[in-house]
């Protein structure tokens, strides 16, 4: 590993210093916690008992000369949080790497290759530092503009397996797609197909015939060692409408049993979805609709929670910043899922802006998994004042969505929330933010404040408290006392860095990124954030 890190960095120095007249820019990212034991919330586990402190920095570069390009990552990681929460994560080295030429109408590419076909259903390979997803494909790629209007893309390589650096895993992964981009007087398409083929190693395919050795007979089945799945997709654009469409197949595998995570069962996939928006001054509406049944894409069938995953379902649900209601977002479901959305947004005036969203989503079986009906105004009509509130009714399966046995599984919630903006000058603004969760079952009632202070460009203050005003003692987490969950932050910016300080206690719950969500353990502590770019 050592060797492989060293032999990279000598690479990549000697093409800078071949390429001296090129343009360097790269960025810096750190963060450090800082654990406090707090057996109250739970936050007790052998981070805060043995370690006390931990966290993770990367360092990347780019170089840029006459159409060629090379990118470094250094990945560190010590007693990191991020890997799997509440256990220690260690690691170092380069964490990616790329080499790239265009050579006329082409372009390579070899190494850690970020990437997607159409809205990634099929394949997508991305980094998500937050959830620490990093599914990078480390091979080689091939972009080909064919025409003035249709390029090609074929990649081929291994998934980066994120539990060390150097790391990857078994499966090989080979891709195939084509896009257009054609215009006909104010209509305009963007048509595109794909097609992936994994194929499973020996390793990978042992690990799956032992598990089916290990079921009922009736049950056991062939499994297969090569994976292929396809997709067509087009943005079709007219005046002011726009439609997306994509439908995706996969042909039989593996896959595991969600209701028996030791058990797996053969199946084909396929996913259909689409968008449908209207916009035009004064109005903007957008439909969504979406069902998936076993699309499960991943390396292999031994890879689980967010491990190995090759592609990105979206989301069908609206995404939601405030902090009560982002506690119950609805991950995509990779294997039986069927909903729609709907949101509205409406502005009648220059100083007036209203937001409606309703969304419904059971599995296939019709079970119940998520229900929304959401509306929002913002209000800029006094010259220093800014209101944006609005409220939220849900419905969603905790049961499902955390896979977790409960009580209650259908957290039912009313949820009112209140922005207030005052700008005191050009450069000082001060936000507060409330809102207010009517539920009985999960931790029950919540009630959350901010306070936030800012200073133009480079000071940020806030101070928060999140309280379960009517504890339910039948949470999952088994919390029977309520308590505060203060936080209080600190920014400073100074041209291209960003330092950021905070004290956070805050409760169990559900993590997500873009409909990817994993469930993560309380936390107590202090946390240390430096962001840098040059």
């Amino acid at each position: 590993m050592k060797k492989t890190a060293t032999l990279s960095l000598l690479m990549s120095a000697g093409v800078l210093g071949a390429f001296a007249q090129g343009t360097l820019s790269g960025e810096f990212m750190a963060n450090a916690n800082f654990y406090v034991r707090d057996s109250a919330i739970n936050a007790n586990n052998q981070l805060y008992n043995n370690y006390k402190s931990g966290g993770e920095a990367w360092l990347g570069l780019r170089y840029n000369y006459k159409g060629f390009t090379a990118t470094l990552r250094m990945d560190a990681m010590q007693n990191s949080n991020l890997y799997l929460p509440g256990t220690p994560y260690t690691t170092f080295g380069i964490g990616s790497w790329s080499l790239s030429k265009d050579i006329g109408k082409a372009s390579i590419t070899g190494g850690y290759i970020y990437d997607q076909i159409g809205s990634g259903i099929l394949f997508r390979s991305y980094e998500d530092r937050g959830l620490l997803i990093d599914n990078a494909l480390v091979g080689a790629r091939v972009k080909y503009q064919l025409t003035d209007n249709i390029n090609i893309k074929a990649m081929v390589g291994q998934q980066k397996d994120v539990s060390a650096v150097n790391k990857f895993y078994g499966p090989i992964i080979k891709t195939f797609s084509a896009e257009g981009d054609f215009q006909a007087g104010n209509v305009h398409l963007s048509p595109g197909v794909g097609a992936l083929n994994r194929t499973m190693d020996q390793t990978s395919m042992n690990a799956v015939v032992s598990s089916i050795n290990n079921m009922e007979v009736e049950a056991r089945f062939v499994p297969r060692y090569n994976n292929y799945a396809f997709t067509a997709y087009n943005t079709l654009s007219v005046g002011n409408f726009s439609w997306y469409a994509e439908g995706s197949y996969k042909t039989h595998e593996a896959i595991v049993d969600p209701y028996q995570s030791d058990s797996l069962y053969d199946a084909p996939g396929s996913v259909v979805y689409t968008t449908l928006g209207y916009a035009q001054k004064g109005i903007a509406v957008n439909l969504t609709g979406k069902r998936t049944e076993n699309f499960s894409m991943r390396t292999s069938p031994n890879e689980t929670l967010i491990r190995g995953i090759m592609n990105w379902q979206p989301i069908i649900a609206r995404l939601h910043p405030q902090r009560l209601m982002a506690r119950y977002t609805p991950a995509s479901q990779d294997l039986s899922e069927q909903g729609t959305n709907m949101d509205l947004l409406i502005t009648p005036n220059d100083n007036l802006t209203i937001t409606t969203d309703f969304t419904y989503i059971n599995n296939l079986n019709n079970i119940e998994l998520y229900r929304e009906a959401y509306g929002e105004f913002e209000y800029r009509g006094m010259k220093k004042w800014l209101f944006d509130g609005g409220v939220q009714y849900m419905h969603y399966n905790q049961q499902l969505y955390q896979v977790t046995p409960v009580k209650d599984p259908i957290v039912k919630a009313t949820t009112p929330f209140l922005e207030v903006t005052y700008r005191i000058n050009r450069k000082q603004s001060l936000r507060f933010e409330g809102e207010y969760m009517f539920t009985k079952q999960d931790y029950g009632d919540w009630a959350f404040a901010l306070l936030e202070y800012n200073i133009a460009p480079k000071w940020s203050f806030s101070a928060s408290d999140m309280y379960p005003t009517h504890l339910n003692p039948n949470n999952r987490d088994n919390i029977q006392t309520a308590v505060h969950y203060f936080n209080v932050f600190g920014a400073f910016t100074q041209g291209a860095n960003r330092f950021t300080l905070s004290y956070v206690r805050q409760p169990s719950g559900i993590n997500c990124t873009g409909g990817v969500c994993r469930y993560e353990p309380a936390f107590n502590g202090l946390k240390i954030g430096l962001t840098s770019s040059f």
